[in-house]
C-alpha cells in the first residue's frame, strides 16, 4: 500500500515543481510588461479621445458648409439617363465614341426590367441611343421600349437620338404618340462634308432626309431636336440660316470628344484625332452662331462627366479618366450600387442645362 501511495505522489510533486517554475516565469513577464501597460493604456486613451472628439465634431459641426454637404456619400438620383442599347450602326462617323465593339442587345424583357429599376430609383427622362437605335429589329424593339416607358412607367420624357436614315413614317404611326423628343444628328448642311465625316449613304441625301423627318415630327406631334458634333471638317461652317429654318426646340452643339478605347488608341475602331478642334476654335463656332436662340453648347469639359450613360449591358460607364470604365450591371446589383461608379457630376449636369422642359405636354409647341 505504501508503495502505491509513493508512486501516486511522484507525478503530483513533479507537477507542483512545474507549476512553481511557471509562476516564477510569469512573475518575470509581469514585471517586464509592467512598464509597457501604462504606455499602452495612455495611447489607447488618447486614440479614443481623438475618435470621440471627431465623432462629436461630425455630430455638431459649427457651420456646415455647402461643400461639406455635397461631399457626403449621398445616393445619386438618375434623373436623366442615356441608354445606348446597341453599338451597331449603318454610318461610320470618324469621331464616334460609342463604336460597334459588340452586337449584343438585351432581351426586351430584361431591358424593361432595368428601365423599371431606373424609374423606381428616380428616373424622369430616358434617352435611347446607339449606335443607331432604329437598326435593331427595324425599329420595333426601340418602339416597344418607348411605348413601355411612356405608357407603363409614365415617364415625363422619352427621347431618341438617331442619324435618321432608317426611320419610316410607319414608325411614327405606331409609336409617335409615346415619344416626346426626336434628336437627329446632323453635322453639316454640305453633303460633301457629311460624306467626309462618315455620314454618307450612297444616293441618299442626309440633309434632304432631315427636312422629311422635321415634317413627320410636326405631323405626329414629336418635338424635334438637332445634335451637331463640331470637328475639323465643319468648324468653319455657318449653319445659322438652315437651323433657323428647321426651328428645332434645341440645337445641341458638341465639341468633338476623345475617349480612349472608343475613338482613340490601339483597341479603338475609330481614330478621332484628325477631327479634333481646339477650345478656341469651338468658341469661335459658337460666337458665329450666337444669334440662334435654340443653341445649347457643350464643350468637352461640360460633356465628359455630366451624362449618365448606360451601355448595352445596362452598366453605367465612367468617362472621368478619358476612357469608358463600366460598372456592374444594374440588373445584377441594382441602380444605387452601380451608379456609385458612374463618375456622374450632378452639379455639371445642372450647370449645362441638363434639366429642361423635356415633356412634349409642357412644351406648348405649335403643332
Amino acid at each position: 500500500g505504501n508503495l502505491a501511495t509513493m508512486w501516486m505522489l511522484v507525478p503530483v510533486s513533479f507537477t507542483l515543481k512545474l507549476l512553481s517554475a511557471f509562476v516564477q516565469h510569469l512573475g518575470s513577464m509581469w514585471s517586464s510588461l509592467g512598464t509597457l501597460f501604462p504606455r499602452l493604456s495612455t495611447a489607447f486613451w488618447l486614440a479614443g479621445g481623438q475618435k470621440s472628439q471627431q465623432q462629436r465634431g461630425r455630430r455638431k459641426p459649427r457651420k456646415p458648409s455647402r461643400e461639406d454637404k455635397e461631399d457626403r456619400d449621398l445616393p445619386i438620383t438618375p434623373i436623366s439617363v442615356n441608354y445606348h442599347f446597341t453599338r451597331q450602326c449603318n454610318y461610320k462617323c470618324g469621331f464616334c465614341f460609342h463604336t460597334a465593339k459588340t452586337s449584343f442587345v438585351l432581351p426586351l424583357a430584361e431591358a424593361k426590367r432595368g428601365l423599371l429599376l431606373l424609374k423606381e430609383a428616380g428616373m424622369e427622362k430616358i434617352n435611347f441611343s446607339g449606335g443607331e437605335p432604329f437598326l435593331h429589329d427595324r425599329g420595333r424593339y426601340l418602339g416597344q421600349l418607348v411605348k413601355f416607358c411612356k405608357q407603363e412607367l409614365q415617364l415625363p420624357s422619352v427621347s431618341i437620338v438617331s442619324n435618321g436614315s432608317l426611320i419610316r413614317e410607319r414608325w411614327f404611326q405606331n409609336y409617335g404618340e409615346y415619344l416626346d423628343i426626336l434628336a437627329i444628328s446632323c453635322d453639316s448642311f454640305d453633303e460633301q462634308v457629311n460624306v467626309l465625316i462618315g455620314r454618307g449613304q450612297g444616293n441618299k441625301n442626309h440633309v434632304e432626309n432631315l427636312q422629311k423627318l422635321r415634317t413627320w415630327c410636326q405631323d405626329y406631334r414629336v418635338a424635334f431636336k438637332i445634335n451637331s458634333v463640331i470637328n475639323r471638317y465643319n468648324v468653319d461652317e455657318d449653319m445659322t440660316e438652315q437651323i433657323k429654318a428647321l426651328n428645332p426646340i434645341r440645337w445641341k452643339v458638341f465639341q468633338c470628344l476623345i475617349i480612349e478605347g472608343e475613338n482613340s488608341g490601339e483597341d479603338a475602331l475609330r481614330e478621332a484625332e484628325p477631327f479634333v478642334i481646339s477650345d478656341e476654335e469651338f468658341e469661335a463656332f459658337l460666337d458665329r452662331h450666337k444669334d440662334v436662340p435654340c443653341l445649347v453648347p457643350e464643350s468637352n469639359q461640360k460633356m465628359r462627366d455630366s451624362y449618365l450613360i448606360l451601355d448595352e449591358y445596362m452598366r453605367f460607364v465612367n468617362c472621368r479618366n478619358g476612357r469608358k470604365d463600366p460598372s456592374t450591371s444594374i440588373l445584377d446589383v441594382g441602380v444605387e450600387e452601380a451608379i456609385k461608379f458612374s463618375g456622374f457630376d450632378e452639379k455639371m449636369f445642372l450647370k449645362r442645362g441638363g434639366k429642361y422642359v423635356w415633356s412634349k405636354a409642357d412644351l406648348k409647341l405649335d403643332w
